[in-house]
């Protein structure tokens, strides 16, 4: 509406400045032009010297009183400054009509062919357009950009090409030696340009060789300011929620243009400003070829993926919720992205020989932060079991050191989603290791209500087996030093219990002895059985006793009841 607004009250200008010049004549009008919705009351005899074109139509006609020159190309401002060089009224060339007046030349047959002498309206255009207008990066992207609206009459003249050839070649010299701040100035300059004119020239520059990197830099920021209501600070806040299905429709032509421009080096794009282009397409609900293109042939391969271990979890929430936040998108693109690092990694680990270290390393920070942001989206309702787990799952269970993380996303996840039966609770928690706890999360997980019993007694068992090994995995906690304390006290008591345990039955014993040499009659000097002493007595108790007998360390059958039967006498000789 603005537009054609503008476009009306520059019409009723330019009608208002040609009728004071041509008024200003003494010769009243003889033939009326008429150029879209513009009317020109002008003379035959001045536009025939300049114009072959409506000199050939008088020729013919001889009465023509009407001419409608309504395809002109540039409208009825170029057609005004056309009519002012047939009066030899003055008037400026600049960047923005140079292209215009040129292709207006060409079509009323200004140029030497036709005119009589040196002096035309296309060898006066040409003359700026070689001398000023590109002779700068500047100049050749306004030419360029004013020549969108003269299609295909500006191809034809090789306006386009000749503004396309400079302004690639000075973009890639700016980027390797930039003459002004900030360095990337050319990327904004080549942004006001329409998608067929910039892809123009980012093909231009990669047949000139330029970097990678300068090419992406061109079109991260030709994306920021086309579709800047989608991908806004690489967040995507503020996105335009339009109705209207033209906008949407134009966007994502725009954004399947851009992805087709794209380099296929890895690595020369933010790894935000991807999770942000993927999540416009989703939204945008571009064809499953250009998403396809994102995630596997660019993104989730060589650009996401080689990169996932610098990924943040708002880069991957860009692409799990909506732009309002309310709502989760498709999962699928994050578990594709995940999967396609862990297939990459495992190559490494199989064919990357010394790398090994470095693959472990990074899936270990991609571990980290997949389980945070499993703890992020937990939160929402409308996240089912099998997604929540698919997604856990994609992580090999080697690269969690703990499970206090993914204990963490499972208790939001149970949390937000209180109906589950208790087969439905253990399936959601079975992605984590009750083993793998921290003692802080199992002390959490004994208390947890929202757990099913099968993971709160495997966490109590764990405690158990700990207390019994005498292992003390809480070093890490401020307390450590007290409870180190405290098991060497409980381990100390046990040693001194088993002391006493030992001293009462050598009491025992020794009492026995005592009963028995009190009821023995005295034997006869000559043939009388020996007496057993006390000491042989106490050490063939003790030998019964032995709990180490048959080769057992187990202290714990040893009964406290003394056998006083009479010792089994022993016939000792000399051999």
């Amino acid at each position: 509406m603005a537009a054609s607004m503008e476009k009306s009250n520059s019409l009723n200008l330019a009608m208002e400045r040609t009728g004071q010049w041509v008024f200003s004549q003494d010769v009243p009008t003889d033939v009326v032009i008429e150029v879209g919705d513009a009317s020109f009351n002008l003379h035959k005899f001045m536009l025939v010297a300049k114009s072959n074109y409506i000199r050939e139509l008088v020729m013919e006609e001889p009465d023509l009183a009407r001419i409608d020159l309504s395809d002109i190309p540039g409208g009825p401002e170029a057609f005004e400054k056309a009519a002012k060089f047939c009066y030899g009224v003055n008037f400026e060339i600049t960047v923005h009509n140079a292209a215009a007046l040129r292709c207006a030349a060409e079509y009323l047959q200004m140029t030497d062919e036709y005119c009589c002498d040196d002096d035309n309206l296309a060898g006066r255009t040409e003359d700026f357009l070689s001398q000023v207008a590109l002779r700068s990066l500047s100049g050749a992207v306004v030419v360029l950009k004013s020549c969108e609206d003269l299609l295909p009459a500006a191809e034809d003249l090789d306006i386009v090409k000749r503004c396309v050839d400079v302004a690639s070649a000075k973009a890639k010299y700016e980027a390797n030696f930039p003459s002004r701040s900030p360095p990337n100035w050319w990327t904004e300059e080549l942004s006001i340009l329409d998608i067929s004119s910039f892809n123009k020239i980012i093909t231009a520059m990669k047949s000139l060789g330029a970097k990678p990197l300068t090419v992406a830099s061109a079109i991260i920021t030709y994306t920021e300011k086309s579709l800047h209501n989608l991908v806004r600070d690489h967040s995507g806040n503020g996105a335009e929620k339009s109705s209207d299905p033209d906008v949407k429709i134009r966007q994502r032509d725009l954004l399947s243009s851009i992805v087709a421009l794209m380099p296929v080096e890895k690595a020369v794009f933010p790894i935000n400003f991807l999770c942000c282009l993927l999540r416009s397409a989703i939204f945008l609900r571009c064809a499953n070829s250009c998403k396809n293109e994102i995630e596997n042939r660019f993104c989730s391969y060589y650009r996401i993926s080689a990169v996932l271990d610098h990924v943040t979890v708002d880069d991957l929430m860009i692409l799990t919720v909506s732009y309002d936040g309310g709502r989760l998108l498709d999962l699928e693109s994050v578990r594709r992205i995940l999967a396609g690092f862990v297939k990459n990694e495992n190559s490494v680990g199989v064919f990357g020989g010394g790398s090994g270290e470095v693959s472990t390393a990074a899936m270990l920070r991609v571990a980290k932060t997949v389980d945070v942001y499993l703890g992020e989206i937990g939160g929402y309702e409308e996240l089912s079991i099998s997604k929540f787990n698919g997604i856990a799952n994609l992580v090999p269970k080697a690269a969690r050191k703990t499970d206090d993380d993914l204990y963490r996303a499972t208790d939001i996840f149970l949390k937000a989603h209180p109906n589950l039966d208790e087969i439905e609770r253990e399936k959601a928690c079975s992605v984590m290791d009750p083993l793998k706890l921290s003692y802080e999360a199992r002390v959490h997980a004994s208390q947890n209500k929202r757990l099913p019993l099968q993971i709160l007694l495997h966490a109590l068992y764990y405690d158990q087996l700990k207390l019994r090994s005498g292992v003390d995995d809480r070093a890490s906690v401020q307390n450590a030093v007290t409870t180190r304390s405290q098991v060497q006290a409980d381990v100390s008591l046990v040693r001194e219990n088993e002391a006493l345990r030992s001293e009462l039955m050598k009491m025992k014993m020794y009492v026995t002895d005592l009963k028995k040499n009190q009821g023995t009659p005295s034997s006869s000097k000559g043939g009388g059985a020996r007496k057993p002493t006390f000491f042989s007595s106490v050490g063939k108790t003790l030998g019964k006793l032995n709990p180490f007998r048959h080769g057992s360390k187990d202290t714990s059958n040893i009964e406290d009841v003394v056998d006083t039967t009479k010792p089994r006498r022993r016939r000792f000789s000399i051999s």
